[in-house]
């Protein structure tokens, strides 16, 4: 009887300062043994980055793009992967907010794309606040970017995206309509960036749309998980072609109980290539 292929993992951390929590790697991968790991908010330049934590986990084969003190992500891989030439500089500041790569999955090559969006500051008003503009500008370049492909193949989109879309991807829709995250042009809009490209959001595949589902709660509540107060931030998109083979997920809950740990959670899911 062949034996049958190992499920395919992708995982998804925004780990806030990849030196700071470098030993959270090994907790993550020990609950959640990913094939690939993706990262954001690395927060440091490349001759940095500390590869040997990621050697050490079996992830040798790695693509970086970092910079000092702020942004950056990364792929960390057990199988070979290659970048993707000629994608976009984003708004034109080269502020390493992007991976996509070609990962040699199992049944053929797995176009993967890891983003970063910009959070977007306090005020959601593009007049007012640059950064909001800014998050609206990136969010726009990528659907625009995303419709002159035509729909994703064999692609898996991950990342902080930094907009809770559905009313409950965040604790109280009607209270968090007005703030940065979970305004009514951010929805719109990554929405719009979703349909683009024809992806499936694979968490909401598990997870019914009329149920709570967060992957990011705040540093300033005294006890985060009896306040509960979350937002889901951070998104795993397949390409239509692949939401057949979805088999499982996680949203690593736990983590944020990790001592120094990110505000943000991991996630995974497995699929049957």
């Amino acid at each position: 009887m062949p034996k049958r292929a190992r499920p395919f993992r992708v995982a998804t951390w925004n780990i806030n300062s990849v030196r700071l929590r470098a030993g959270l790697l090994r907790d993550l991968v020990q609950a959640l043994d990913p094939d690939v790991l993706c990262l954001q908010e690395t927060k440091t330049p490349d001759e940095f980055f500390p590869h040997e934590a990621a050697d050490a986990l079996g992830y040798t084969h790695r693509v970086i793009r970092g910079m000092k003190g702020y942004n950056g992500v990364a792929i960390l891989s057990r199988h070979p992967v290659s970048l993707r030439p000629g994608e976009p500089d984003w708004c034109g500041k080269g502020d390493c907010r992007h991976l996509g790569v070609d990962v040699d999955a199992p049944g053929g090559p797995i176009e993967l794309h890891d983003f970063y969006v910009p959070a977007g500051g306090d005020v959601p008003d593009r007049d007012a606040n640059e950064k909001f503009a800014h998050k609206l500008d990136f969010v726009a370049e990528t659907t625009r970017w995303t419709q002159s492909r035509g729909n994703a193949k064999r692609a898996i989109l991950v990342g902080d995206l930094n907009i809770a879309p559905l009313e409950h991807d965040v604790w109280s829709s009607r209270q968090l309509r007005d703030v940065v995250s979970h305004t009514p042009v951010e929805r719109e809009a990554l929405t719009g960036w979703q349909q683009a490209g024809g992806w499936f959001d694979s968490l909401r595949h598990f997870v019914p749309h009329d149920e709570k589902l967060y992957t990011w709660w705040s540093y300033r509540a005294k006890d985060w998980r009896a306040a509960d107060r979350g937002r889901r931030l951070d998104h795993v998109w397949v390409s239509d072609d692949l939401a057949g083979s979805l088999r499982r997920h996680a949203v690593l809950k736990d983590a944020r109980d990790w001592p120094q740990t990110s505000d943000h959670v991991p996630v995974m899911v497995e699929l049957a290539l």
